[in-house]
C-alpha cells in the first residue's frame, strides 16, 4: 500500500511542476543492479510530455555504467518549451541485508543539455503583442546515492497479487550554461547546484518487467533568474531487469 504522505508528495509534484526554468531534471537512473552481467532499462514519461530513457549494465560484481537521455517538446498558446538531454556515468553497487535483497548504489556522471523557450504576450483582445525567444545549452555533473529494496509487499488488484517494492535516491547536480541567447543576443550565463530527492515505487508484472512511478523535488542552492529550481518530476514508466539475483 502507498503511504498517505508519499501520495501527498506525488500530488504536489503533479500540480506545481511547471516549465518555468531552463534546467529540466530527467528521471535519474535507479537500476537496482545486483550482480555482474545484469542489464536494466527503463522508459518514463510525464503528463507534460517529459520522457526519459535509461539504461545500465553491471560490468563487474560491484561496478556498473549508466546512461540516460530525455526529451520534451511542449507547445502552448503562451509558452513553448523544448528540451534535450544526454548523460553518462558509472559507479559502485552492492547488495546487503539478511536476505541480500537491499541495494546501495553510488553513481557519478556528466551530461549536456539544450533548452529552447518561447514566451508570447497577448493583449485583452488576444492579439499577439510580443514574443521572447530563449536558447540555452549547459553542461552538468552529478553525484547520486540510491537505496532500494527488493523486499516486496503485495498489492491485490482484480483478484491478482502484484509484488511492490520501493526505493529512494538523492542526486546532487551542478549545472553550468555554455551559451545563453535571448532574442538573438548573448546573455550573462548562469549556473546552479541542485539537490534532487527522488522516490520511486515499482510493481512487478512479470519476472523481468516492473511498472514504476517516480516523483522528485528540485532545490537550488543559489538564487538565479533562469537556471532555477522550478521544475520537478512526476512520471510513470516501465523498467526491465535481466540477469539479476533471484530473491
Amino acid at each position: 500500500m502507498i503511504k498517505n504522505h508519499h501520495l501527498s508528495i506525488f500530488i504536489t509534484a503533479l500540480l506545481f511542476s511547471s516549465c518555468s526554468s531552463i534546467y529540466m531534471p530527467n528521471v535519474p537512473n535507479t537500476p537496482m543492479l545486483s550482480q555482474q552481467g545484469e542489464f536494466s532499462g527503463g522508459l518514463h514519461g510525464s503528463l507534460k510530455g517529459n520522457f526519459s530513457l535509461n539504461g545500465a549494465y553491471a560490468i563487474s560484481e560491484h561496478f556498473g555504467v549508466i546512461g540516460s537521455t530525455s526529451y520534451m517538446n511542449s507547445k502552448r498558446t503562451k509558452k513553448d518549451y523544448k528540451h534535450k538531454l544526454f548523460e553518462v556515468g558509472g559507479g559502485y553497487f552492492n547488495t546487503f541485508g539478511p536476505d541480500d535483497n537491499r541495494i546501495i548504489e553510488i553513481y557519478a556522471g556528466y551530461g549536456n543539455a539544450k533548452t529552447n523557450r518561447v514566451f508570447r504576450n497577448y493583449d485583452e483582445n488576444d492579439v499577439l503583442t510580443g514574443t521572447d525567444f530563449e536558447e540555452a545549452t549547459y553542461n552538468k555533473t552529478f553525484l547520486q546515492v540510491n537505496y532500494s529494496s527488493k523486499k516486496a509487499s503485495n498489492l491485490r488488484l482484480f483478484g491478482t497479487d502484484f509484488p511492490i517494492n520501493a526505493g529512494t535516491a538523492l542526486r546532487i547536480t551542478s549545472a553550468e550554461m555554455k551559451t545563453f541567447m535571448r532574442n538573438g543576443v548573448g546573455q550573462m550565463r548562469e549556473g546552479n547546484v541542485f539537490l534532487e530527492p527522488i522516490f520511486f515505487t515499482r510493481m512487478k508484472v512479470s519476472e523481468t518487467v516492473q511498472l514504476q512511478y517516480t516523483t522528485s523535488g528540485t532545490f537550488g542552492l543559489n538564487s538565479r533568474e533562469f537556471m532555477n529550481a522550478n521544475n520537478s518530476l512526476f512520471t510513470i514508466g516501465a523498467v526491465i531487469n535481466v540477469g539479476g539475483k533471484k530473491r
